[in-house]
């Protein structure tokens, strides 16, 4: 276990907290609602301020008690040992105590419900079953009798919550129907994410082995995380392609297509990891990767929405 921070370096209440909700992650919340407001958009709904900015609390809040659940259940699994080549976990750190990342869990949840609750009020009961099953799986990718991100199940929950369940649902909330472009569009939002969580996977395979997590990279071996990843990235870069291709997308919707530049080192460093390379050289790809879904995310917003608009400039 991860000794405790000395008391003369240790960190204030607030960058410890700051600390456990880890920022670099959260571009991952961001991206599938902005995605979902521009292809609601590209649908031809009128934005509506009023869900955007409650969908986003809720896929931020979210994000913040996944890793704050994640942080407490794999300090409980002890899966964070002073092996790990992650960053810093506060409670492994001894910067907080179980009792007080419960409550921080609480707190967030409590809020996300309460958001949630606007967006069930505006979209329908089934939301109110969506958001419940969202909470549970933001507890029980590693917590729980069953985490199933212990059974190489990560992959599919982050792309069907991260990716389908954030994007449409925004979507939907955006224009009160479903369509298909909104789930076209959440492919490579969902993708991308998932390439986040691959990294991290990678990054962790022998402690993730010591600890028996059966991620698919322990399980498959790093070959085949290498090419998980490499695949990931490359549907996010083909969904683009085939809408342009099938006229579902003016050719704004190539704009995406830009963030290769940010995509192309990150591949480089996950395709050429050696075997006796520091696990630690794969946590700027890790940031990479989500700052790589960010900017993806803001120009396919971008782009869907300029098709809808291109479109009915040439109908006028």
């Amino acid at each position: 276990m991860t000794a405790p921070a000395e008391a003369g370096s240790r960190p204030s209440a607030l960058q410890t907290w700051w600390l456990a909700i880890r920022p670099a992650t959260l571009p991952a919340a961001v991206a599938p609602v902005l995605v979902g407001i521009g292809a609601s958009m590209g649908a031809g709904s009128a934005f509506r301020p009023d869900t955007a900015a409650a969908c986003l609390a809720v896929a931020l809040l979210l994000q913040v008690a996944a890793n704050l659940a994640n942080d407490l259940s794999d300090f409980h699994r002890g899966a964070d040992t002073a092996d790990r080549t992650g960053p810093l976990r506060v409670a492994a750190a001894g910067l907080l105590t179980t009792r007080r990342l419960e409550a921080g869990i609480a707190v967030v949840l409590a809020l996300a419900a309460v958001v949630g609750l606007y967006l069930v009020i505006v979209g329908g009961p089934a939301l109110l079953v969506v958001g419940a099953l969202a909470m549970v799986a933001t507890l029980a990718y590693t917590g729980g009798p069953w985490p199933y991100g212990y059974r190489g199940l990560g992959e599919v929950f982050v792309f069907v919550f991260f990716g389908l369940v954030a994007v449409v649902g925004t979507a939907y909330l955006q224009a009160l129907r479903l369509e298909p472009l909104f789930w076209l569009a959440a492919i490579p939002v969902g993708s991308l994410i998932t390439a986040i969580l691959v990294v991290n996977n990678l990054r962790d395979i022998p402690t993730d082995r010591a600890a028996g997590k059966r991620t698919l990279a322990v399980t498959f071996g790093e070959g085949f995380a290498k090419a998980e990843y490499a695949a990931l990235l490359g549907a996010a870069a083909l969904v683009p392609l085939a809408l342009a291709a099938t006229g579902q997308g003016s050719p704004a919707v190539l704009l995406p297509l830009l963030s290769v530049v940010i995509a192309i080192r990150p591949l480089q460093r996950v395709i050429t990891l050696g075997p006796d390379v520091d696990r630690r050289s794969l946590n700027p790809v890790l940031k990479a990767t989500a700052r790589l879904s960010l900017v993806y995310g803001v120009l396919f917003a971008l782009g869907l929405a300029l098709g809808r608009s291109v479109a009915s400039g040439a109908a006028g």
